[in-house]
């Protein structure tokens, strides 16, 4: 008797894709929100880790892990959305935090996978790029 817990089908993979969505994107955006808020006050201090200045840097930043974060939660042009995320964390755990303890650039890892992830799978049936493919 197969059992139903080890059994994994289009349902199952689906609602994977809109698990992992909704966590990653919310938990991005609570690294992209207090970002955009920094934008709002005019506090324009940031990071420079590739060299394309702490203004541009701190823009880029924020629409990846604020805008493209919201967009990737309610899966609406997520692979594309997704890009910017990849290069973001990508920038974080091998630059930014390149010399820090892997305690320290983990999370940056962990996000990085997440997002290769629904980049390679897409966002699923549960998602508006499944409604306008239709």
């Amino acid at each position: 008797m197969k059992s139903p817990f080890m059994s994994s089908g289009p349902l199952a993979h689906d609602l994977g894709l809109l698990f992992l969505r909704i966590v990653s994107g919310a938990v991005m955006l609570t690294h992209g929100y207090p970002k955009f808020q920094k934008v709002l006050e005019g506090n324009l201090k940031f990071g420079d880790p590739i060299g394309l200045g702490e203004i541009t840097s701190l823009y880029l930043a924020t629409f990846a892990e604020f805008l493209c974060a919201i967009l990737v939660i309610i899966g609406l042009y997520t692979r594309l959305s997704l890009i910017p995320l990849i290069i973001n964390m990508s920038v974080a755990f091998f630059i930014a935090h390149a010399a820090d303890d892997f305690g320290t650039k983990e999370k940056s890892l962990l996000f990085l996978g997440m997002f290769i992830v629904i980049f390679l799978t897409g966002a699923g049936r549960f998602s508006i790029d499944n409604k306008i493919n239709k």
